[in-house]
């Protein structure tokens, strides 16, 4: 495995935005893309105007500047028609705008990220209760509020907004995701983007930092307590260490990772960082009143919880007392804790990989899925 670049306490950077993207109308368009034609294409008057991304190169990341500019009704999007690997992703250039309802908003997407639920799902593990493909993927998302429905009241057109934008991660997602130039939100599912966050920084938080702060607050984690966290460079666990220290007041804190990312562990507050490579936690001479399996290690797990703590199995096999949910998208989290990452407390980590820019989806995919990812996998910039 190659070397990656250490990751410091401050948030990992990316490279911004360097040119400025518009859209332009499509006259007597005739779309290729399979969508139901049920579904018909947003009517968008030729005056209406639409926020869009334009960031200076010598800008902090905090400045991203916007500008409005003209939009058609078709958007370019990363589709599948099909259950399969990562080579059903298309990209095509002519999706029709998702509508908007009274009760959402549309977002211009800026930048998205990936999660592992996004390649479980394409690979059909959730055929039951998944939406009709074809499917443009996509839970997380940053973007700028352009459209808004008539019963919105919490945000209006220019707003920068982040979210997770499917409520129940299982439960018949959205069909129109945030891979895509545009995508339809319920206001309840988004908060203001933290104003020191980039786009690309604030668009790796929200399912991870939402499955993070749900799984703490489910075991009752308080103020005083111990916890572990395993896999404690991932997504999921690098915002379990921060929370768990930061928010919810942890007594100690232990986490998982290899040699590499030893030096990540303790710059996010972990008090012991366990190289899994060479030594077992199993062996160690303490319990833990949490243990938060990231990885999928129940079974191992839960001979270091104490008696009457709590593991967190987010995928796996589930051995008692191990439990697992499924996160609920709620806005109201995000708002909680956007002081926390205003403040500097908690820090969004981005791959140093990437960003991988809106061309590369299908290698950020095969990136993500190779397990080897430092925090979030995210797109940016969305043309």
């Amino acid at each position: 495995m190659s070397a990656s670049p250490t990751l410091s306490s401050t948030t990992t950077s990316f490279t911004p935005l360097s040119r400025r993207f518009s859209l332009t109308f499509r006259q007597n368009s005739n779309p290729t893309t399979s969508f139901p034609r049920k579904r018909p294409l947003v009517k968008i008057p030729r005056t209406r105007r639409v926020v869009v991304v334009k960031s200076q190169a010598t800008a902090p990341a905090s400045s991203e500047a916007v500008e409005l500019t003209g939009i058609a009704s078709e958007m370019k999007a990363w589709v599948y028609g099909e259950y399969g690997g990562v080579d059903v992703l298309k990209l095509d250039s002519n999706v029709g705008v998702p509508e908007v309802k009274e009760d959402q908003l549309l977002l211009k997407v800026v930048a998205a990220a990936l999660n592992p639920v996004d390649g479980k799902r394409r690979q059909g593990k959730f055929k039951a209760t998944d939406s009709p493909l074809p499917t443009v993927p996509g839970y997380d998302v940053a973007g700028v509020v352009v459209k808004v429905g008539s019963e919105v009241k919490d945000f209006k057109v220019g707003d920068e907004v982040y979210g997770n934008v499917n409520e129940k991660a299982l439960e018949g997602p959205k069909q129109f995701g945030s891979l895509a130039e545009y995508t339809a939100v319920e206001p309840k599912l988004l908060a203001p983007k933290p104003k020191n966050l980039s786009f690309a920084e604030a668009a790796g938080l929200p399912l991870a930092i939402e499955t993070a702060y749900e799984g703490l607050e489910r075991t009752g984690f308080s103020a005083g307590k111990s916890i572990l966290v395993l896999n404690g460079s991932g997504g999921v666990g690098s915002l379990v260490i921060q929370l768990a220290k930061q928010v919810f007041g942890a007594s100690r804190v232990a986490a998982t990772s290899s040699t590499r990312n030893l030096e990540l562990l303790k710059s996010l507050g972990a008090d012991l960082a366990i190289d899994y490579t060479k030594e077992n936690f199993e062996d160690l001479p303490e319990k833990f009143d949490v243990v938060y399996d990231a990885i999928g290690q129940c079974e191992r797990a839960v001979k270091v919880v104490k008696e009457g703590g709590s593991v967190v199995a987010l995928t796996g096999a589930v051995t008692a007392p191990g439990f697992r949910f499924v996160v609920t998208s709620n806005g109201q989290v995000l708002r909680k804790l956007n002081p926390f990452l205003e403040s500097g407390k908690v820090k969004a980590i981005v791959d140093p990989k990437g960003p991988f820019p809106f061309s590369q989806v299908v290698e950020a995919f095969s990136y993500l899925e190779t397990n080897r990812a430092v925090g979030k996998v995210v797109i940016h910039p969305i043309p």
